[in-house]
């Protein structure tokens, strides 16, 4: 089990096999999520926004997509 002990900022130190276990490098985020049971779970945060792009696919299902302009958004 590895262990890092916290300064008096609240900063620790990332065991060095973690970092690399994790594919972390200098400068890069870490999310911490806390779950029901009181668990706290670290993650690499490795994608951007824009890897998520083309992930969902559009539900056109024979509808032409719609102009901005032609939106009746906002109008009276």
């Amino acid at each position: 089990m590895l262990e890092a002990s916290m300064t008096s900022k609240g900063q620790i130190t990332i065991p060095a096999d973690v970092r690399r276990q994790m594919g972390l490098g200098t400068g890069e985020r870490v999310v911490f999520t806390t779950l029901d049971d009181g668990t706290t779970v670290m993650r690499a945060k490795t994608r951007s926004i824009q890897d998520l792009r083309g992930l969902l696919k559009p539900e056109h299902k024979g509808r032409k997509p719609v102009a901005v302009e032609d939106m009746d958004i906002g109008k009276a």
